[in-house]
C-alpha cells in the first residue's frame, strides 16, 4: 500500500476511535460484535505464539475476550501508546501466563515482547506493505475479509489493483473498462468502509 494510500486510511481515525470505545463502554452489541468479529483471528494467533495447548485455546479466548468485556471502563488513553490493541494483547499475555503458571511451565512466545510491542503501535494499514508482520497481515485480511460482500466486483477489483496491487488508476481504469474517475471513487468508498472497520481500532 503506498504512503498516499496509508495516509488517506488514517485520517479521521482520532474521531472514529473515540466513538468505537464509547460504544464498547456503552455495551452496544454492535460493537462488541464487530470487535469480536475483527480481532478473534489475531487473539487465537497470540495463543499460539505463547505456546498454549492447542485443546487450552478456545476457552482462553473466550475468557480474554470476557476479561475485555468486564474491564473495559479501565481502559484510557493517556499517552500516544496507549492503545486498545496494545491492551487487548496485555491481557492476552496475562492470560496466557496464568495457563502456563497452573501448568507448572514458564510461558515462551515465538515473537519478543518488544516485537510485540511494535506490532501495538504500528498501523494496521501497514500489513500489506513488505515487512509487515504476520500478526498486522492478519488483522487486515481479516477486516477486508468482512467487508469484502458489501462490494460490487468492479468496485473491490479496481479497489485491490490500486491499493493492495499498487498499479497505476490509468491502468485499472484501462482493464476494467472504467472510467478514471470511477476507479477513484471506487477506491475511496473501499477505503472509507475499511476505515470504518479498522480505522477506529488503529489508535484506539
Amino acid at each position: 500500500m503506498s504512503t498516499e494510500t496509508s495516509g488517506d486510511l488514517q485520517q479521521g481515525v482520532d474521531a472514529t476511535t473515540r466513538s468505537l470505545i464509547a460504544g464498547l463502554k456503552d455495551h452496544n452489541e454492535d460493537y462488541w460484535e464487530r470487535l469480536l468479529r475483527l480481532y478473534t483471528p489475531l487473539v487465537f494467533h497470540w495463543c499460539k505464539n505463547y505456546n498454549l495447548p492447542p485443546d487450552d485455546i478456545p476457552d482462553v479466548v473466550q475468557e480474554i475476550f470476557q476479561s475485555v468485556f468486564k474491564n473495559i471502563d479501565r481502559f484510557r488513553k493517556e499517552r500516544t501508546q496507549d492503545t486498545f490493541r496494545g491492551w487487548l494483547r496485555v491481557i492476552t499475555r496475562n492470560k496466557a501466563m496464568d495457563v502456563h503458571r497452573k501448568s507448572g511451565k514458564e510461558p515462551r512466545s515465538e515473537l519478543s515482547t518488544r516485537e510485540f510491542d511494535r506490532f501495538a503501535a504500528i498501523p494496521p494499514e501497514t500489513a500489506s506493505q513488505s515487512g509487515g508482520t504476520r500478526e498486522e497481515s492478519i488483522l487486515f485480511r481479516q477486516a477486508l475479509e468482512l467487508i469484502r460482500d458489501e462490494f460490487r466486483e468492479n468496485t473491490w477489483r479496481a479497489f485491490w489493483l490500486v491499493v493492495v496491487e499498487g498499479r497505476p488508476p490509468a491502468d485499472v481504469a484501462d482493464e476494467l473498462k472504467l472510467s478514471p474517475g470511477a476507479v477513484r471513487v471506487a477506491k475511496c468508498r473501499v477505503l472509507q468502509r475499511l476505515r470504518r472497520e479498522l480505522g477506529d481500532f488503529d489508535d484506539g
